[in-house]
């Protein structure tokens, strides 16, 4: 076979030919280790059941082809349930492209270039629901030599639009539009380095997305960051409906990170967490950064919040997640994410039958084994692996918060995301380890 001796990751997203700085793959496809179409449709029954035990440590070991990687993160996501057949899934798929059209055609009544393959950079609306004619705005929602978007009828039945240049009352409405320009200009600023995004359908696709995600989730919204996140399922997925759900399901795990008030941050509890594993495993580093003024952490905001993606190359950040993904693995993912699976109790009263660790992640079964609290996600041992592998030079050169993240920023692009995963594993178990000695009665 042609990547029998490893082919490099980045042959499968094409950089675009000006942008040579770009930081290279670590990452390689190999025969036997990494997963592959045979090795992953051979874990199916015929009626479609799917042993995922089998792909767990493949994963863990040599990330996914990517010839089948958006298939596999469905599952690793949560998307659907292991023990599903083909055609239950296929009418779990059908459900959901059904209601991400019905919550887009709501957005496209709302502001009709949801949808058009266009969208904007500049605001459509004041804070006080006023519609600002900007030429920016006018110019992208041009359909025919500056003629502006026709104003849609208003019977009373539907909510008013910004583009029929009318004031909108209604405050839901005010605050989604206010994030479309938003999202617009994240969109334009998403792995542009990418041949895929020069297409204005892809970059169009991804907008649409998150402006569909950011008014059916009322309490979060949109947040910077949500970009990042999304832009790998729409170049995965060709489905946009079934990127949306890809995204969605992870928000699912993130969507605290963008909880940010004027007096906290989302990833703060995520960062409380860095701060106590590293003060348990590297205690003299701990001391360092509390006396240099870090001891919030904050330092490490950027990589929690969008999963290490500006740390890594965008092919190892994906090998990155899906290894984080396999190692966490929880079998009753789907259920837990099922809104009529949520009480996980049955009718009278006894919980369900446990779940089997042969088919849980190798992280998530040694949090099992030690029971107790809820686990700490594997994202936070991540990045005290980062801060253990840089500890000396933090500890001989850090003499002031800046110090510390423009040493952290100067490995952006050349981390190893095997090794990372690897220390973080080492990490936890060490973690574990003292913590549990701490509990004994003396």
């Amino acid at each position: 076979m042609m990547w029998s001796s490893g082919v490099p990751a980045d042959s499968f997203y094409e950089t675009r030919s000006e942008c040579t700085d770009c930081p290279k793959s670590r990452f390689r496809i190999r025969a036997g280790k990494t997963l592959s179409e045979r090795k992953w449709k051979s874990t199916f029954s015929p009626e479609g059941h799917l042993d995922i035990s089998k792909s767990l440590g493949r994963i863990h070991r040599g990330g996914i082809h990517p010839s089948i990687r958006g298939e596999v993160w469905e599952f690793l996501l949560g998307c659907y349930d292991p023990e599903s057949t083909y055609e239950e899934r296929e009418q779990i798929r059908e459900h959901r492209r059904l209601q991400y059209a019905k919550w887009k055609e709501e957005c496209t009544q709302l502001f009709p270039l949801v949808g058009s393959g266009r969208f904007i950079t500049a605001p459509v609306i004041t804070e006080e629901g006023q519609p600002i004619q900007d030429p920016l705005v006018l110019l992208q929602m041009n359909t025919d030599k500056g003629a502006v978007v026709p104003p849609q009828e208003n019977n009373g039945d539907s909510a008013p639009t910004a583009t029929n240049l009318e004031r909108v009352t209604h405050n839901r409405i005010i605050q989604w539009m206010l994030t479309l320009h938003q999202i617009g200009l994240d969109v334009i600023r998403t792995d542009r380095t990418l041949v895929f995004y020069e297409k204005q359908e892809n970059l169009s696709k991804l907008w649409d997305i998150l402006a569909v995600y950011a008014w059916v989730d009322r309490d979060v919204g949109y947040g910077q960051g949500m970009s990042d996140l999304c832009s790998p399922m729409i170049m995965l997925l060709e489905d946009e409906a079934d990127a949306f759900w890809c995204f969605e399901r992870l928000m699912r795990r993130l969507r605290g990170n963008f909880r940010c008030t004027d007096s906290s941050v989302g990833v703060e509890s995520q960062l409380t967490n860095l701060a106590t594993v590293t003060q348990v495993i590297d205690p003299k580093l701990h001391q360092h950064i509390e006396n240099l003024g870090g001891g919030d952490y904050l330092f490490a905001f950027r990589m929690l919040m969008v999963l290490f993606r500006r740390e890594f190359s965008f092919c190892d950040s994906l090998y990155l997640w899906e290894m984080m993904w396999a190692l966490e693995y929880d079998p009753d993912l789907f259920l837990m994410y099922e809104e009529h699976e949520a009480d996980s109790e049955n009718a009278d009263g006894s919980k369900g039958k446990p779940k089997s660790t042969r088919q849980c992640g190798k992280y998530e079964r040694e949090n099992l084994r030690c029971g107790g609290e809820a686990p700490l996600p594997i994202s936070v041992f991540l990045v005290a692996s980062v801060l253990k592998d840089n500890s000396a030079k933090l500890l001989a050169e850090a003499r002031g918060l800046d110090d510390v993240v423009k040493i952290l920023n100067d490995n952006a692009g050349n981390l190893d995301a095997k090794k990372a995963c690897a220390g973080a594993m080492k990490l936890h178990k060490k973690y574990l380890k003292k913590v549990a000695m701490t509990k004994k009665p003396a």
